[in-house]
């Protein structure tokens, strides 16, 4: 029985290409490709000939019988057209379908957009959400921002030239004047990364016509501090407790949570207000 391999491939310089990913896309039977004419380049250079199969959205179910069958024969590599297979493609799916036959599924690591874009953002990469392409609809976009605004993780968008401006502007209305970073092109020629705020970026963008693929990273929300109460508010929140019967301990510590007073403060004050 042979294993699946998903091999990632480089996002636009060759170089990142890993030996280790050469030689397992060489030594495999057959190689399952998003797009097999882009794939087939990348062949080409690195003169590869192992024979290719096509494996995308629109015939991942009449595929996937085939691979398999392949897999009973030998080790399959699978590529998508740039970066790591299975992430914003059908590769999941095989994924799935491989282990609940019985075959053996490994990775082979290397490049990755939103986990490049991420590292060199200067946003936190400690939490973060990765959410694909944004939809095509305003009011979708809308919709799915607004489900993920309030998370404080850093979050990672891909986005089409054409979109992008419209984008950021919803991004602007639904999230807010954000921090975030723009990555275009990474590691190819007119690689360019746009760092600063959402208003920012849409009057820099809007100031030119913008081209390749983008990957956005967005500043998650931030914790809104909390405010000290002053002292006539407390007062009204103590006098409130204090006719609910509640005994001045039990006041001073659901308070002093609340308020920012340290509890020895908020029971001395009961203590005057009794």
């Amino acid at each position: 029985m042979g294993t699946l391999y998903l091999v990632a491939t480089p996002i636009g310089n060759l170089e990142d290409m890993s030996p280790r990913a050469v030689r397992i896309l060489r030594e495999a039977t057959l190689i399952a490709a998003e797009d097999t004419r882009h794939t087939g380049t990348l062949l080409k250079h690195f003169n590869i000939e192992t024979p290719l199969t096509s494996y995308f959205e629109h015939n991942k179910l009449t595929k996937q019988d085939f691979i398999l069958e392949k897999l009973s024969q030998g080790d399959v590599a699978l590529v998508s057209d740039a970066g790591t297979p299975a992430i914003n493609d059908p590769g999941y799916e095989l994924v799935q379908a491989a282990l609940a036959s019985g075959f053996d599924v490994r990775p082979v690591p290397g490049p990755s957009a939103p986990i490049s874009a991420l590292t060199v953002s200067g946003l936190p990469t400690d939490a973060f959400l990765y959410l694909g392409y944004l939809p095509h609809k305003t009011s979708d976009r809308h919709a799915k921002l607004k489900d993920v605004g309030e998370q404080p993780y850093t979050l990672i968008f891909f986005e089409t030239p054409h979109r992008i401006t419209d984008s950021l502007v919803d991004i602007l209305s639904t999230l807010g004047n954000r921090r975030i970073c723009i990555a275009r092109e990474m590691t190819k020629m007119y690689e360019e990364f746009w760092r600063g705020d959402v208003n920012g970026a849409v009057e820099y963008f809007n100031s030119k016509e913008p081209r390749g693929e983008f990957t956005l990273v967005i500043e998650g929300k931030k914790k809104e501090e909390s405010r000290k109460w002053d002292e006539a508010e407390l007062v009204e929140a103590i006098q409130k407790e204090l006719q609910m019967g509640k005994p001045a301990k039990e006041i001073s510590a659901d308070l002093a949570e609340q308020s920012g007073w340290n509890k020895k403060e908020v029971y001395a004050l009961v203590n005057q207000v009794k």
